[in-house]
């Protein structure tokens, strides 16, 4: 069947299957080891390579209304999913664990994405640049709405102990985050510069990325498979949430995605973006605006258990969906 090959041509292929080895060794206490310089040049490789690469597109497809119409419309998920999950997730969790974790699924993650739209490309499956533009755009208002709700629900600006942060600062702190800086710049870059800018970079764009992908995701796994024994203390209800919530989203955003007319490839990444979770930038805002907020339930949710069902099941059987959808 259509529906076992896909999963099963995902499972083996090489992100997968170099995630899973990062997972084992970890499991088998190897002492292989990507240094932190090394996994952190990885990343700022992929961000750049897949902003450049989309702003290109848009430069080659132009825009028209339903771009903006479908960027809107993600911002507007992404603050919806954290709403919704802080307002469920409280009584069982408390406020600041339900803050982060709310922050994490309304927010996305961007190697998530960056391992769907290979999957789509060995697939033959084309999607739009703004996509790129879509993936740094919900990264940001997550973070933002789960404050918000945060000091909202504490009655208080968190002044006592020095703990206090500005709203100017949390929107700083969101729209120039990193990995949200470096995709935007690379994207506007390679809007900028088109076809032109592109062709003497070619080769370092799609020549190396599998390479670097594989790499990346080798050192993830060795971090996530490092975080295992973080399950047992994050208790049933975490581990039932970051299994439910990323299916959940995903059937939210096929709807919304149909509704406004999105191509196959355009829906698979809309549904990937919104059952992902953000690992990266999540806790590095937490930190500073919420610090009560306890990175061994949160993190392990995200990164040790919705990042691996994602990659492994949850894009193939996302395509599935979309194409039983009506997506072409």
């Amino acid at each position: 069947m259509i529906e076992t090959d896909l999963v099963i041509s995902n499972l083996l292929s090489p992100p997968v299957l170099f995630f899973s080895l990062g997972i084992l060794a970890a499991l088998a206490r190897s002492d292989l080891e990507v240094p932190e310089s090394i996994g952190k040049l990885f990343s700022l490789y992929l961000l750049w390579a897949i902003g450049f690469k989309g702003g290109v597109e848009l430069n080659v497809a132009g825009f028209d209304p339903r771009v903006f119409v479908q960027l809107g419309l993600g911002v507007l998920l992404s603050a919806g999913t954290a709403f919704t999950v802080f307002r469920f997730v409280r009584k069982r969790l408390g406020i600041d664990n339900a803050t982060a974790v709310a922050a994490s699924y309304g927010s996305v993650s961007v190697v998530t994405f960056i391992t769907g739209s290979n999957f789509l490309e060995r697939q033959g499956i084309p999607y739009g640049g703004h996509l790129v533009a879509l993936l740094a755009l919900m990264e940001s208002p997550a973070i933002l709405v789960a404050i918000w709700v945060h000091r909202h629900a504490t009655r208080e600006a968190s002044e006592a102990d020095g703990e206090r942060v500005s709203h100017g600062h949390m929107l700083r702190e969101a729209l120039f985050n990193g990995p949200v800086f470096l995709l935007l710049g690379s994207l506007v870059a390679g809007i900028l510069t088109g076809e032109r800018g592109f062709a003497p970079l070619k080769p370092f764009c799609n020549d190396i990325f599998q390479g670097v992908l594989v790499l990346f995701l080798l050192e993830g796994g060795l971090r996530a498979g490092r975080r295992l024994g973080e399950l047992r203390e994050i208790g049933g209800t975490a581990i039932r949430l970051a299994l439910t919530l990323p299916p959940a989203s995903a059937f939210v955003s096929l709807v919304l995605a149909r509704i406004v007319g999105m191509g196959l490839g355009d829906t698979v990444l809309f549904m990937l973006l919104a059952a992902s979770a953000s690992y990266i930038a999540v806790p590095a805002a937490m930190r500073t605006a919420v610090p009560k907020a306890n990175p061994a339930v949160y993190v392990p949710m995200a990164l040790t258990l919705t990042f691996p069902l994602n990659i492994s099941i949850g894009i193939p059987l996302y395509t599935l969906a979309a194409r039983l959808a009506g997506a072409k």
